[in-house]
């Protein structure tokens, strides 16, 4: 009988074989042949899941995506019910930030998918859509945690939101040593606290 392949494990493998060469050798090298060679596949194999870097990247980010949303949940399973607001978005900011060997490949690859999108009009789309899914998600929170009296209700929600989501700007600084980790963290914590310190 012929061996069986399972093409959803086949094309996470692929993914991940993208994720190490875009971690190791930047996304100038993840070649369609480069990432088969890492991913132990030949050409035509990979070609057969995926006919394009665009499409092998947006599938690997929405894995990648999937993996970082499962990694919250596990930190968020560890707080009180319900947590508390602050807490969430900062587990949230962290986990987008390159401070571990697993974040810091989703970064880059994160880096590498908004880049291709600028020059790419069907991931410019997909990009766009998953940023602006993600923003609202934070606004709804501070929006709630403003209902709560958990921030000050005079407080902007708008422009809250985008300086939450500003701080995501620390990840080339991380990945390029210009600060460390312990910065990054203190960055965060200050702003959390003047956000949610300021109802009382």
């Amino acid at each position: 009988m012929p061996k069986q392949v399972d093409h959803h494990e086949r094309r996470k493998s692929i993914a991940h074989a993208l994720w190490r060469v875009v971690d190791q050798q930047g996304w100038a090298k993840a070649t369609l042949r480069e990432v088969a060679r890492e991913a132990g596949v030949s050409l035509g194999q990979l070609q057969h899941y995926f006919s394009s870097r665009a499409e092998m990247l947006a599938f690997a980010m929405e894995f990648a995506s999937e993996r970082t949303s499962h990694r919250v949940e596990r930190a968020l399973r560890s707080l009180g019910h319900p947590p508390h607001p602050r807490d969430v978005l900062r587990i949230a900011l962290t986990e987008l930030l390159p401070l571990r060997s697993d974040s810091r490949a989703t970064s880059r690859m994160n880096a590498a998918y908004v880049l291709e999108a600028m020059h790419d009009p069907s991931l410019r789309e997909q990009v766009g859509l998953g940023l602006r899914d993600g923003r609202a998600l934070v606004e709804r929170l501070i929006r709630q945690a403003m209902s709560n009296g958990q921030i000050r209700p005079d407080c902007d929600p708008i422009i809250e939101t985008d300086l939450v989501l500003a701080l995501t700007g620390l990840a080339p600084l991380l990945d390029l040593n210009v600060i460390e980790p312990q910065a990054a963290l203190a960055a965060i914590d200050q702003h959390l606290d003047r956000l949610f310190g300021s109802a009382s």
